[in-house]
């Protein structure tokens, strides 16, 4: 039988509980779940991309064993589809906080779709406890002296605090 393989790709800068949530839900859905770390021109990410892959790798160790789906976390910067190609995936999985999140998806999905019809895109709603996280306000948060830990995980937010301390943008 053929394996059900699934990539979740984004930045994940830094790697949110929303984030954490839609890997613990896809991992139920495939049998092995690449999580892809993207670089992205138009942003200026606060962690190195080995610090994202480390960081989630770290995060994720957990979610994996008892006949679990596998999970493995791999940078990359080229076209999503390309990747996912590469890495065998059927599918993609995308993570859905608010209807401005759908109409963005809906555009990847068109232009992914004429990429390659083989693979299919899959959305997880996300978690009403999570909904309003976003990697871009926790750093702000984080930046402005504010307390990050109802948004990430505790090692998570001590690699956020120390960061934003090295770089002098924390109040």
């Amino acid at each position: 039988m053929k394996k059900r393989v699934a990539l979740y790709p984004g930045t994940f800068d830094p790697l949110t509980l929303g984030h954490l949530d839609i890997i613990s839900r896809a991992v139920k859905l495939v049998d092995h779940l690449v999580i892809g770390v993207a670089t992205n021109p138009s942003k200026s990410p606060l962690f190195t991309l080995k610090e994202r892959v480390a960081m989630i790798r770290h995060e994720t160790k957990p979610l994996e064993g008892d006949g679990r789906a596998t999970i493995s976390v791999q940078a990359f910067d080229h076209l999503l589809i390309e990747f996912a190609e590469k890495v065998g995936a059927g599918m993609i999985v995308r993570g859905l906080r608010a209807v401005s999140d759908f109409e963005y998806e809906f555009q990847m999905v068109g232009m992914n779709q004429r990429l390659n019809a083989d693979i299919e895109t899959v959305f997880l709603m996300a978690d009403p406890r999570h909904q309003a996280i976003a990697s871009r306000l926790v750093k702000e948060i984080a930046m402005l002296g504010g307390d990050v830990t109802p948004f990430t995980s505790p090692h998570v937010a001590k690699l956020l605090v120390t960061r934003c301390k090295k770089l002098g943008k924390r109040k």
